[in-house]
């Protein structure tokens, strides 16, 4: 949830900041050049983005995200690995783990493909997803709009924000609710080590419906849906205010180096606050995996009580530094892959 948060802040955010920049440049002490080119990239942006249909705006948000996802597949691996180390070992031998010991496991016993286990399931995810969200952000932010009365009215900073809060975590629980059994079976393929119980995405649909029930393909989706609201929330939040920040310090510099450098750190700041419900989130997904007994049979908030007597505060943030590593590179490759196919795209003539 969280990077689809901070992409929809850059990326957004990044088309503001380039607004803002130009209508800037007009009231400043700038030579005529810089002007007439700042003017020059909004007009371009802006034909862009009337010349880009609905359909080529989801193939380009998702295939930057299936491209993103595959770059930093290994950290992501290597995440749900520290994350649900805590369900069936011993608590007092997880000292001694470390990201690169962990990596050199996984090289040593399962090979360097390892790293990228579960990771197609993950692109059948997020092509889906991304359409799902982008299309209900659309649908939600009109009604949003309309409801509120700012249809004509895009100089009301409050207003605009709330629909962007709002259309946004009803976007992102729209979509998190609809693709949920691929994510759950993306984690258990991604979780499993050297006993290989389920065999592929279509085996490991069938083994959980026949094991647990067509409801045990939502296990977890509580803590998935009380993460999605924060986590974008706290993404434009922070986004927001460092990019008004670095405009103000600094109006000149580029305005993708700053979305990619305040996207990234808006990534961080929605991490640390909500990486404890996605840890949970993980472990309730394993719950029952592989023919296992239950550890977390008292809920969502009993999950949380029971890791914090079991392994303490530090258990809620096991994996947080792959989670942080990742996050740079991510908002990076998804945000260029996905302004470079939206200028490639634009010349694709579209009837949306």
């Amino acid at each position: 949830m969280n990077m689809e948060a901070r992409v929809g802040a850059v990326v957004e955010g990044g088309q503001r900041a380039l607004n803002s920049a130009a209508a800037a440049a007009h009231g400043s002490i700038l030579d005529a050049g810089a002007r007439r080119f700042l003017q020059q990239q909004h007009n371009n942006s802006h034909q862009q983005h009337s010349q880009l249909g609905t359909i080529q705006q989801l193939l380009a948000g998702g295939i930057a995200g299936a491209f993103s996802k595959t770059c930093t597949a290994p950290l992501a691996r290597l995440t749900i690995l520290f994350q649900v180390q805590g369900m069936h070992s011993d608590v007092t031998a997880l000292s001694k783990a470390s990201i690169w010991r962990e990596a050199s496991r996984v090289l040593n016993e399962e090979g360097f493909r390892a790293f990228w286990k579960g990771n197609l399931v993950t692109i059948a995810h997020r092509l889906p997803y991304s359409s799902v969200s982008f299309y209900s952000y659309e649908r939600y932010k009109s009604l949003l709009q309309s409801v509120l009365g700012v249809e004509n009215h895009r100089g009301n900073g409050t207003a605009d924000l709330a629909v962007h809060f709002i259309g946004g975590g009803m976007a992102g629980i729209t979509a998190a609710s609809a693709t949920y059994p691929l994510d759950l079976v993306r984690t258990r393929l991604a979780a499993q080590r050297n006993t290989i119980y389920y065999r592929g995405i279509l085996h490991a649909f069938h083994t959980i419906c026949r094991e647990e029930g067509f409801l045990g393909l939502y296990k977890g989706l509580g803590a998935t849906l009380l993460g999605v609201g924060p986590s974008i929330a706290i993404s434009f939040s922070v986004y927001e205010s460092l990019r008004s920040f670095w405009q103000s310090k600094r109006p000149n510099d580029s305005t993708v180096m700053a979305s990619l450098a305040c996207g990234s750190l808006s990534g961080i700041a929605s991490s640390t606050a909500t990486f404890p419900l996605d840890l949970v989130r993980r472990r309730m997904q394993l719950e029952g995996a592989g023919g296992r007994a239950r550890v977390y049979t008292t809920g969502l908030f009993g999950a949380f009580a029971h890791i914090i007597q079991t392994e303490g505060l530090r258990g809620m943030y096991r994996g947080i530094l792959p989670e942080y590593y990742k996050v740079v590179p991510g908002v990076g490759i998804v945000f260029m892959t996905y302004e470079t196919l939206k200028m490639l795209l634009s010349c694709t003539p579209s009837s949306y």
